[in-house]
């Protein structure tokens, strides 16, 4: 695939960024114009490796280098064909998949691997300037009804899939606007909502009716739902986040970080934000706790709000800077990440345990730290650690973001008014490869039944669910499968 001997004459190239201290004075996303030129290189680097194990690093099982090799020929319009085969929105995951798909690349056990993400991108923006991306309606309609509930990655792509199919599909939002995580969980910056905004006008074309401050449980009942449609999809993500619990925690400045982060994306979409609600940080200490990308977009938002300092601490021990035996190739290593946020002023601290939040007159000023080490565990047990005596500290702190992952779905509503069956994670209960709830005609999909993960494994979630909701409707489906490898991972 792609050149021969491409990977021997050029380097990765990925590209280029706006300086830290332009790119902060507003969201808009600040990459730099990556030639196709440039593109076509990258892609002659794709190996002709004998076994992709790529295949098996993307959730989509994406076909990465049969359009490697269409962009190295120049054929962009088949890449796009090739890409969308099995990726209903590469306009999201070529800008924040963490591209696990890069890990298994072949050529990064000799070399750093092929620039797959950005390839991806390239391909989807070339086929929107070009016109290639155009609303698929179907020709016949099957007269089944479905709904969809939630519109974030997975929702978007089973809505998309089961109208391909032919079922007449509506997708449900509580929120006011279309989009679910990649609307209100996911900074500008990162990801611009006009893409979004792109690709749900196509998807209206295509017959697709989308309703939103439509909250199932709420002012739409469970009842009418199950009484109008032939099936249902719950594609709500997992949404009640973790806390951390501590003497001070009611004073006023801690907040969860999707609270923050959504309420500056409304900010910057022209909302109108209550006084008595806001949170901007503007010339504050802000703590963001957990090192994930959550908590990093917390610190990129926190920057561009002129936040007077930044830090982020994480309760795990600082990762390795390379891969090691414990997750070598192609295994998805867990190595030091610094994103592009962390670039813009940030402080990082690992293995630090929060003891108490402090402050005064109900208000946030600071909080009580110490350093922790993390013991050995046993086999079969949970590790522990202990605190580092005379580690004890007090830092500034006017406002702390809790960024340490997500629980599961909420149940009080939709999911106990169906009275589903929820797993030993308080996920909702499916069968595997299947999606099917407790609930007849009603399947679960996304993080809503896996749990918390990334972009990707919803948007495979979502589709994979759509196969399985047609089968059950029409007894077979004609609708793309995952592709299954001869080889595994494990």
């Amino acid at each position: 695939m792609g050149k021969p001997t491409g990977f021997m004459e050029y380097d990765r190239e990925l590209p280029q960024y706006k300086e830290p201290k332009e790119r902060i004075k507003d969201y808009a996303e600040f990459y730099l114009e990556f030639s196709s030129k440039k593109a076509e290189q990258q892609a002659a680097r794709c190996m002709d490796c004998g076994v992709p194990f790529c295949h098996n690093g993307c959730p989509l099982g994406n076909i990465i280098p049969e359009f490697n090799d269409a962009v190295y020929r120049q054929n962009w319009k088949q890449a796009y064909e090739i890409l969308s085969s099995t990726n209903n929105f590469p306009e999201f995951t070529g800008r924040i998949c963490p591209a696990p798909c890069e890990a298994s690349c072949v050529l990064g056990i000799i070399k750093p691997a092929v620039t797959i993400e950005n390839i991806e991108k390239s391909i989807i923006e070339r086929a929107y300037e070009h016109g290639w991306v155009t609303p698929m309606i179907p020709e016949v309609r099957t007269g089944k009804k479905v709904a969809v509930v939630g519109s974030g990655p997975s929702g978007l792509a089973c809505a998309a899939q089961l109208n391909k199919a032919g079922h007449s599909v509506t997708v449900f939002e509580r929120a006011d606007r279309i989009g679910g995580l990649l609307r209100y969980g996911i900074p500008d910056f990162k990801l611009g909502k006009k893409y979004i905004d792109r690709r749900v006008a196509i998807m209206e074309q295509e017959g697709i009716v989308f309703k939103t401050n439509a909250n199932v449980g709420g002012n739409i009942k469970v009842a009418d739902l199950l009484k109008e449609f032939d099936s249902i999809a719950l594609c709500g993500g997992s949404t009640i986040p973790r806390d951390l619990p501590a003497t001070g925690r009611e004073f006023k400045g801690v907040h969860f970080a999707m609270d923050f982060l959504r309420q500056n994306n409304k900010r910057v979409a022209g909302d109108t934000i209550a006084k008595d609600g806001e949170i901007f940080v503007k010339d504050a200490h802000v703590i963001v706790i957990g090192g994930g990308d959550t908590g990093s977009d917390c610190v990129g938002t926190s920057i561009r709000q002129g936040a007077k300092s930044v830090t982020q601490i994480e309760l795990m021990p600082k990762p390795k800077d390379e891969r090691g035996k414990e997750d070598c190739w192609p295994n998805w290593p867990n190595i030091l990440r610094t994103s592009t946020s962390h670039n813009e002023g940030c402080e990082r601290f690992w293995s630090i345990n929060t003891k108490e939040y402090l402050g005064e007159n109900g208000k946030l000023k600071s909080l009580k730290i110490c350093d922790i080490e993390w013991e050995k565990p046993e086999p079969g047990k949970r590790p522990n650690f202990k605190e580092v005596p005379g580690s004890e500290r007090i830092i500034p702190a006017d406002y702390i973001f809790l960024a340490m992952g997500f629980l599961n779905p909420q149940h009080e509503g939709m999911c106990d008014d169906l009275k589903l069956a929820y797993d030993e994670r308080g996920n909702v209960k499916a069968i595997e490869g299947e999606f099917k709830t407790s609930v007849d005609k009603v399947f679960a999909a996304g993080d809503m039944r896996r749990g918390q993960s990334l972009v990707v494994w919803a948007i495979s979630e979502g589709r994979e669910c759509a196969r399985a909701v047609d089968t059950f409707l029409m007894g077979s489906s004609q609708l793309e499968a995952k592709m299954t490898s001869r080889f595994s991972l494990k």
